[in-house]
């Protein structure tokens, strides 16, 4: 069970909703992973414009945990003001604080991140911020009362999976709320890596509506988290050096 805040959920796996070919490819692909919260960009979206094309709309809403983030954002000011239009439609409680500080690497600004995520939580959100794999970054949004971190595995849309796992270690293990790796996730064995390490969750985007068959993906990242998460809660065997017998010695007929 992922448990963030207040609420419980049965999907390890977040989705993204941008980049799809086609509005049908996106409703199939988020039926069939399963996923139970949504998160989509609050700036790409017509929210007040009734008129105007919306994926939610070819969506049953009341299936899935809708994650407003707050990309486009470059200050905290700007990500606190696109929370406020979020909550202010109705959509939900919680928000992805997503403050960009390159545009070039679409690393997130630390110090931004970092003063928008203390203001939302005052205001009462539930605040996932978005990161990078800085360990003592990842402790003091913390610090702040956010209800999970969301550490970039690489940068955003890269596929190159994680590139710093003993960073994401250190982060998972000193964590007091749920770490949910986010960006730069490319294949089902990223995902299966990511949940093996001890991440408590996936939030995935391109790696599903970029592949060449988006729904297949979608079920295949499905399967990972699940395997990747048993295994790490089933406690994987050291590794050694030499060879090790899988049959015991003692006992045998023939010697």
């Amino acid at each position: 069970m992922l448990k963030i805040g207040s609420l419980s959920f049965q999907s390890r796996l977040l989705l993204g909703t941008g980049k799809y070919p086609s509005f049908d490819i996106q409703k199939e692909a988020v039926e069939v992973s399963e996923a139970e919260i949504l998160t989509f960009a609050v700036r790409r979206m017509n929210i007040f414009e009734a008129s105007q094309p919306n994926f939610l709309e070819q969506l049953d809403t009341n299936k899935y945990s809708l994650l407003p983030n707050t990309a486009g954002a470059k200050t905290a000011a700007e990500a606190v003001r696109i929370a406020k239009l979020a909550k202010a439609s109705g959509l939900c409680d919680m928000i992805k604080v997503e403050v960009i500080g390159c545009d070039k690497t679409l690393l997130p600004d630390p110090i931004e991140t970092l003063k928008a995520t203390e203001e939302l939580v005052k205001e009462g959100f539930i605040v996932l911020p978005y990161t990078s794999d800085d360990v003592v970054l990842a402790r003091k949004l913390q610090e702040t009362g956010c209800h999970a971190i969301m550490p970039g595995a690489s940068p955003i849309g890269s596929g190159q999976g994680i590139i710093n796992p003993v960073n994401l270690s250190f982060i998972i293990e000193q964590a007091v709320v749920p770490v949910i790796v986010d960006a730069g996730i490319g294949s089902p064995a990223d995902a299966a890596l990511a949940m093996e390490i001890g991440a408590d969750g996936v939030l995935l985007n391109t790696a599903v509506s970029a592949a060449k068959d988006p729904v297949k993906m979608a079920k295949a990242m499905k399967l990972a988290i699940e395997a990747g998460r048993l295994g790490y809660e089933a406690g994987r065997i050291e590794k050694k050096r030499y060879a090790s017998a899988s049959s015991p010695k003692e006992g045998m007929s023939i010697g």
